[in-house]
This record gives structure tokens, sequence and C-alpha cells, in this order.
């Protein structure tokens, strides 16, 4: 197995909330370049990164879609020295007091998630979850300083180092979705050696946590006849139904539901069981909250595919992943685009795929 563990701690270790990409992007674009033929930036900030088929021209274009932003926080206000915030994403307030964080102001502050203490709070607050408007960021410096380094709308992202657990997990924020970042990564290692027919084209988006920025405008600049979003889903973890969870370590899954072409999935999942790699079905009745919810409307509409990284504990600074299906979820892509025939678009309809 390519080993991807150090690039993936690298890509936790940086910040890029929604909106604010930028640092993670500069990572990305380094890992990516020495293994594709063309590197751009969209208008949003997303990354492009081509690797150009060998099948005669106009070749059928693919994109493998990761978003690259993450979950955070955003500076409301400061009370005497200390960060009021909100959420950037979606985060449960009951995980973050006591959580170390870096404040993005006028220059980078370390600092940690402070509550009050009960005696000070309303009493059907006292000894109970509260809500974000009662923590705040503590930086430890004096109230002027902080007035002059932080300002309203700065972010905040947390600040943990990633922890490598027993067996092939890794704990750390911001694994959704860097981890299928590092998947995309794999893929394009092992095409290196490998003639395929498409151009295929790696897309680190912006935004998917707030509005699908990336993931709306980057298909409308590349035009691909394929589109496949990688993301993470949810694994099996303490008081998870089985119905809605995976387990962890075991495989990836394919999605399957309306956001999703069915005769990708069919591919997609006759090629997983040709090469005896493991996989759950994961079926996603409304859209499926990724990428691909807003990459299939683009233009006229693009066939899409949803792969799926079982992730414990999302949206929260302690995500747990597999290593193994991070490398899973890469070797299914480059497997799927070795053998992707030029005319594959024009074998599949959306009415015949289940015959």
């Amino acid at each position: 197995m390519t080993e991807i563990t150090p690039f993936l701690k690298e890509l936790l270790s940086v910040s890029g909330l929604s909106g604010t990409e930028e640092p993670v992007r500069r990572l990305i674009k380094d890992a990516w370049t020495p293994l594709v033929d063309e590197v751009s930036i969209s208008k949003l900030g997303s990354l492009h990164a081509l690797r150009k088929g060998h099948g005669p021209e106009p070749r059928p274009r693919l994109i493998l879609a990761a978003h690259m932003d993450a979950i955070g926080l955003m500076a409301t206000g400061v009370v005497n020295g200390l960060i009021r915030f909100t959420e950037v994403g979606g985060v449960d307030p009951r995980v973050l007091p006591g959580q170390f964080v870096t404040v993005h102001g006028r220059r980078d502050l370390t600092g940690v998630i402070v509550k009050p203490d009960d005696r000070s709070l309303p009493p059907r607050l006292r000894d109970k979850p509260f809500d974000m408007e009662y923590l705040y960021v503590d930086t430890g410096l004096l109230p002027a300083e902080v007035a002059e380094l932080v300002r309203v709308g700065d972010t905040i992202s947390f600040a943990q180092p990633p922890v490598e657990l027993t067996g092939d997990a890794l704990a750390g924020h911001t694994l959704d979705n860097r981890a299928s970042v590092a998947a995309v990564t794999i893929c394009l290692q092992e095409l290196q050696p490998v003639h395929h027919a498409w151009d295929v084209w790696a897309v680190a988006t912006v935004q998917e946590e707030e509005t699908l920025g990336g993931a709306l405008t980057s298909p409308f600049a590349i035009r691909p006849q394929l589109a496949i979003a990688i993301d993470v889903t949810f694994a099996r973890g303490p008081g998870s139904p089985e119905s809605r969870t995976y387990p962890l370590g075991k495989g990836i899954t394919l999605g399957f539901g309306p956001n999703v072409h069915p005769a990708i999935y069919k591919a997609f999942s006759e090629l997983a069981d040709r090469i005896d790699l493991p996989y759950s079905n994961e079926y996603m009745p409304r859209h499926s909250g990724t990428d691909a919810y807003g990459m299939q409307i683009v233009a006229e509409g693009i066939p899409t595919m949803v792969i799926g990284i079982p992730l414990r504990y999302m949206h929260t600074p302690v995500e747990v992943v597999s290593l193994k299906d991070i490398q899973r979820a890469g070797h299914l892509m480059a497997q799927f685009i070795s053998a992707l025939p030029a005319d594959f678009v024009n074998q599949i309809r959306w009415d015949e795929a289940n015959d």
C-alpha cells in the first residue's frame, strides 16, 4: 500500500474552514502537482488538477471531487479579553469546552474554549450542556491585546494534533473531508503507470460544508461526462443505529439513491466484487449530503456516484477513520478509471441500469 499517513497528518495540521481554504489548498497543490499534467484554481478557490488520458481527442472527462473545507468557529465579538464565537459548518457545542483552538486573527493565537462555572449560570443551565453563546475562547492575552488582534469574522480552527490509535485508525479533527483528499491522492498515485482513456480531473472543492460552492461551479467549468463525490459517512459507534451506520475498517460504502446514477453504481459494485474489495451499500433516499448533490444538477445534468469512507464522531474534534478504508477508496477509483472505456457514457441509460 502507498504510505499516505504522513500526508494525511499534514492535512489535519493546517486550517481551511469553509470560505478560507487557502492554507490546506497549498498542501494539496504541492502533493498533486507531480502527479498530474495541469493545475489551476477556480474563481471560488477550488483546486483543479488534470491528469490527461491517452484516448483520442476529444476525450471524455471525469471529476473526482473531495471537499477540502472544514468545520470550525468564527469570532463574533470580544468581551473582557474573551472571544465569543459562532459555528461554521455545524458544530455541537457539547463537545467544545476544553478544546484547544487557533484563532486566525492579525496573527495566529493559541487558545482554549472555556465555559463559566455553574454558579454564574442561570439555574436552568446548571449541570447541563448549554448553548454556544455561553462559551468563550481564552487566549491568555490582556483585553487590550485581544481587541487589537481579533476582529469579528476571524476564523477559529481546532488545534489538536492527529493521533494514531491502536490498529490502523487515526483520530483528529477535519478528517471530514481531508480523508477523502488523501483517497484521491492515492488514486492519482496508482494511476501513474496506467494508460487510461479518460481525462481525470481531481478537484479539491471549497465550501461544501456551507454552500456547495465548489460542487456547483467546478463541474460547470470542466463539463465532465461523469462525476464521483468522495466523502466520509457515518461509522458504527457507541449507541449508533446499525441501519444508518457502517463498520469502521471493514470497507467503503457505495451510495445508491436519487443522487447516484444506477448504471455507475452497478459498474462500481461489480468492480468491487470482482477485485474482492469490501463495501457496504449506503442507501440515500434523499440527497446525499455530499458534493454529488451539487454536481448532479450542473448544466444539463451529470451522471454522479458517491463513495463513502466510514468515520466515527462526525463533526467533532476527535473524528476517527480507518486508514485501510482510505486506501480502499483510492484503489477502487483507480481501478475504475483504468478500465473505463471511452464510450462508457454512450452505453448507459438511467431507465435501463437495473435491467
